[in-house]
């Protein structure tokens, strides 16, 4: 059984002082969870801050976003070994608004994900298509390119070591959201893709998350589902109720 990780991107929200009172509440809120992991994403000036709030608890600390680089002159970027300092285990990789703002492409996405893991971070990579990709039936087609394309020069110890959020654009901060069926027919695929890139049973160890409009009234009927292994919220992690109502999900095999 994988199991489950829910994870909160706070996006770009949040002074040190704010995001050191939020991990403080949810270090309180989800003290006796113990059978699911816990991740927090803060932005990167809030990471030292949220790294002592929680330190000595079960919840995680992820970046956001870096470079493939180590060091070098690249004004505004953050590297693998500075978020290893700060504290941080996990980093997303390929976030959608990094792709649709930031330009971040598929080549870009690969070097970051090999930057991660070199340094030893586990890289969140996400993938999704958008709404005029969903309607024109090419939803499988994208996310196996996207995983293709990110995972190429990885070793099977390498892909073994990523977890994967499945996130529609179409999904992304609109208050949609892909109906669990939607969501396991794309996470199906993700795993067949692993397997196809690496071997079956890596592919069924490895952890993929659902993100998109996730909320407490739906996040029960999404984990129903047996491909999902956990989500990745953003609006609903920066609210403590929502996400402790999140991370204590309840599905048939949870129970």
């Amino acid at each position: 059984m994988r199991t489950p990780l829910l994870a909160g991107n706070w996006k770009m929200h949040g002074t040190a002082d704010e995001a050191r009172t939020l991990a403080a509440s949810l270090k309180s809120r989800l003290a006796d969870v113990d059978d699911r992991d816990v991740l927090i994403a803060p932005p990167f000036t809030a990471l030292a801050a949220v790294a002592e709030s929680i330190e000595g608890t079960r919840l995680l600390l992820a970046a956001q976003n870096l470079h493939w680089e180590d060091r070098g002159a690249y004004t505004g970027e953050v590297s693998a070994p500075m978020l290893v300092a700060v504290g941080c285990t996990h980093v997303i990789v390929g976030h959608s608004e990094r792709r649709q703002y930031f330009g971040d492409t598929d080549e870009w996405v690969c070097r970051k994900m090999k930057a991660a893991l070199r340094h030893d971070l586990i890289p969140i990579l996400c993938v999704g298509e958008t709404l005029q990709e969903r309607e024109a039936n090419r939803t499988i087609e994208i996310v196996e390119e996207q995983i293709r394309a990110a995972l190429e020069g990885l070793d099977t110890e390498g892909i073994g070591r990523v977890v994967v959020a499945y996130e529609p654009r179409w999904a992304i901060g609109t208050g949609k959201v892909a109906t669990p069926q939607q969501a396991q027919e794309a996470h199906a695929a993700i795993r067949r893709r692993i397997a196809q890139l690496s071997r079956e049973d890596v592919a069924q160890r490895t952890r993929i998350l659902y993100g998109g409009s996730v909320k407490p009234d739906n996040v029960d009927a999404l984990m129903s589902q047996p491909d999902l292994d956990g989500t990745l919220v953003g609006g609903a992690s920066l609210d403590v109720d929502d996400f402790s109502r999140i991370v204590r999900f309840q599905s048939p095999w949870s129970s």
